[in-house]
């Protein structure tokens, strides 16, 4: 099998492919978010409960990383990608016709399980062909979907449910993976050559979570990533409360202002890469880090001296306007250090940031599920990551010195 380096037009057609796939894994998570009141009602249960089938797709994508990752180092990127989505097809399919919550819950974890091959796959197939700035840049064009589908989704699902119940929602998820089934198959190459593969998937699988667990820079950079989508998601979280039940909109009403936030998420995802030409990913992040944090800050306290949705949403949408910003430089840096387990290192990677989701995302609730709790793990989400961010600077090793000069800011002659 020959493995060959897209050209400009073949890379833009990959970057939307990929793009597609990492739709998915958000799509599962949030588009069913308008409906979690109706799936109480129908099935009979508990609002607590229904939010189990939440955390469930994140175990489920977590846990799927770690399978995929390491399979996809063993056997090339495509199968894992074909095989992962159609289970998503096939689960959300039988999430359309459940009859109880367990039954449900059960579901979403295999349905998340599928949707993680599309995340993994998609960033070891960036990371096989592109190292340095072009990595860093096509993984902010992920970003930018992984970011706004999470943002858009509820307002997709609330669309689904004007016309059907909520059943319907997961017969559109299982629509769109079939389609991405088709995108998989025709649109995604093979990236990893035969010669790069573990010839024994079992033992370099568990050599290569050693490695990159061993590796101090990568873990710090793992946990800011992570910590900056908890930050997102403890926002995702918690809005179907706070924007329906404290701010009182209803489900078309929510998915509106729930899609604003799309908008701040574009503008720091395209954005990030006119800043790589003359700043270092390492101080975009920390710029970043500490602007979501002082901004979150001041979120906290808009809403104990203000009812005012203007005053919470205007705040929120520059932390995660920043957060955008600190995500995809943290993977591409992570990355870049284990380029020949780029599958096992994109499957720790994506399995910490969804881990750290799912245990960030019920704090809300603990907190009480409104504003000012929302504020709150945000703001510590954040200095976190803030904090991780900055205990990278003194500890520089010469791997990720060489990276960085590789991404350094163009000289101005290069420039112009």
């Amino acid at each position: 099998m020959t493995i060959t380096r897209p050209d400009q037009r073949s890379s833009t057609r990959l970057v939307i492919a990929l793009g597609a796939m990492v739709g998915l894994g958000p799509l599962t998570i949030d588009m069913y978010l308008p409906a979690l009141p109706s799936i109480v009602t129908d099935l009979g249960t508990t609002a607590p409960s229904v939010q189990l089938t939440l955390t469930g797709s994140l175990l489920g994508l977590g846990l799927g990383q770690l399978l995929v990752g390491p399979y996809s180092d063993a056997v090339g990127r495509r199968l894992p990608l074909v095989l992962g989505t159609l289970l998503h097809v096939l689960t959300s399919v039988l999430c359309a016709f459940t009859s109880d919550i367990t039954t449900l819950t059960v579901l979403r974890v295999l349905q998340g399980i599928g949707a993680a091959a599309t995340t993994v796959v998609a960033m070891a197939v960036v990371r096989d062909l592109h190292d340095g700035r072009r990595a860093a840049t096509m993984i902010s064009h992920l970003m930018l979907v992984t970011g706004v589908a999470p943002i858009l989704a509820p307002s997709l699902g609330s669309a689904v449910l004007l016309a059907g119940s909520w059943r319907w929602v997961f017969g559109a998820l299982a629509l769109i993976g079939a389609a991405l089934v088709a995108v998989a198959v025709f649109a995604v190459p093979e990236t990893l050559p035969p010669r790069r593969r573990a010839a024994h998937a079992l033992r370099p699988a568990l050599q290569g979570f050693l490695t990159v667990l061993r590796d101090r820079e990568f873990v710090v950079l793992t946990l800011v990533s992570g910590l900056a989508f908890g930050s997102v998601f403890a926002y995702i979280s918690g809005a179907p409360f706070v924007l329906q039940h404290q701010y009182g909109l209803d489900e078309s009403e929510f998915g509106l202002m729930f899609g604003l936030g799309a908008v701040a998420l574009v503008g720091g995802t395209q954005l990030n890469p006119l800043l790589l030409r003359r700043f270092t990913p390492l101080q975009v992040m920390v710029a970043a880090t500490a602007i979501a944090t002082t901004t979150a800050g001041v979120l906290v306290f808009a809403t104990t001296t203000s009812t005012s949705l203007t005053g919470f949403l205007v705040p929120l949408a520059i932390v995660i306007g920043s957060i955008a910003l600190v995500t995809p430089n943290a993977t591409a840096l992570a990355l870049s250090q284990h380029g020949q387990a780029a599958g096992t290192a994109a499957s720790v990677l994506g399995a910490i940031r969804f881990g750290l989701g799912s245990a960030i995302a019920p704090v809300v609730g603990v907190l009480g599920n409104d504003s000012t709790a929302t504020a709150v793990v945000m703001t510590g989400s954040a200095a976190a990551a803030l904090l991780f961010t900055l205990s990278l600077r003194p500890r520089r090793s010469s791997a990720t010195r060489q990276e960085e000069n590789q991404l350094a800011p163009l000289p101005a002659q290069a420039r112009g």
